[in-house]
């Protein structure tokens, strides 16, 4: 399984991943442009992309949305409150709904339920069938559905946004600060190490620190953070960029918390069926039945 995180933060966000000839981008915040030149540079095509998911509808995810679709005919999955709460709503292939699986060509997505201010936000865990890879960015809480739902992940990309101290005495206007630092806001660097700490297993493989603030927060605080957590275990840990790509690839390593770049030869995984592959399609859904905080 192969991922490729073209930006995170504030500034937009976007995220692809493919797994045994299946390609799906998760949100599509940064300019068609953007969007085109990081992927070429990070070894994937934007025709090739199968579906796109959305988590929310704030602009940092959704702003190159209109454009990308409008060039490729990419579906368009995403909860009936993000469809919703956008100022021109796609028409979606099929809507989401937390708990509820599903599967196109070799991957199963399963959105999961987060606590932002947004209509009906989710994040995700993506299995190939071999390998899980947990996704929660634009939380202010772990909570308990959410931390059930990622046990077990061998990748968990984390939103690690802010370090407490620094946007207290930061520049931000105080009701902003109250904003990102209440349970429908965003996730401080400790809280992501309190999550963390609970869903450390034999089989995790790779963290990564993800939606990092400019402002509020910096490289070395996440791995300072972070890092007693998984000294001495193997586990990989890096951090997501703004402006830079970040490929990696997840799957059974040589060693135990390889991380591996996107240049490497990813397993390959048992198929599974179908949501909407050119030049036609159907939608499959499996209720997973998530309990409600």
């Amino acid at each position: 399984m192969r991922v490729g995180i073209l930006g995170s933060g504030s500034g937009g966000n976007a995220l692809v991943l493919e797994a045994d000839g299946t390609t799906v981008l998760f949100d599509c915040g940064l300019s068609y442009r953007q969007l085109a030149i990081r992927m070429a540079e990070s070894g994937f095509a934007p025709g090739r992309v199968e579906a796109v998911f959305l988590s929310h509808e704030h602009d940092d995810h959704v702003q190159g949305l209109e454009v990308f679709c409008r060039r490729h005919k990419a579906p368009v999955l995403a909860t009936a409150g993000t469809a919703a709460g956008m100022a021109s709503p796609p028409r979606l292939a099929e809507v989401l709904r937390a708990g509820r699986a599903v599967r196109l060509g070799a991957l199963e997505v399963l959105p999961l339920p987060i606590s932002h201010d947004a209509r009906e936000p989710v994040g995700w865990v993506v299995s190939d069938g071999a390998r899980r890879v947990g996704i929660a960015t634009d939380t202010g809480i772990v909570t308990a559905t959410l931390r059930e739902g990622l046990v077990g992940c061998h990748a968990l990309l984390l939103e690690c946004n802010h370090d407490r101290d620094l946007l207290r005495v930061g520049p931000y206007p105080w009701p902003l600060k109250q904003r990102i630092l209440s349970r429908t806001g965003h996730l401080s660097n400790d809280q992501a190490r309190e999550a963390l700490e609970s869903l450390m297993h034999d089989g995790l493989e790779l963290v990564v620190g993800m939606h990092l603030s400019e402002t509020n927060n910096r490289p070395e605080m996440v791995r300072a953070e972070l890092g007693p957590v998984f000294a001495g275990t193997g586990v990989s840990v890096a951090i997501a960029h703004q402006e830079v790509p970040l490929v990696l690839a997840v799957g059974p390593p040589p060693r135990r918390g390889q991380l591996r770049l996107f240049g490497e030869e990813a397993p390959r995984s048992r198929g599974v069926a179908a949501v909407r592959r050119r030049p036609a399609a159907r939608v499959e859904l499996r209720d997973r039945n998530p309990r409600c905080d």
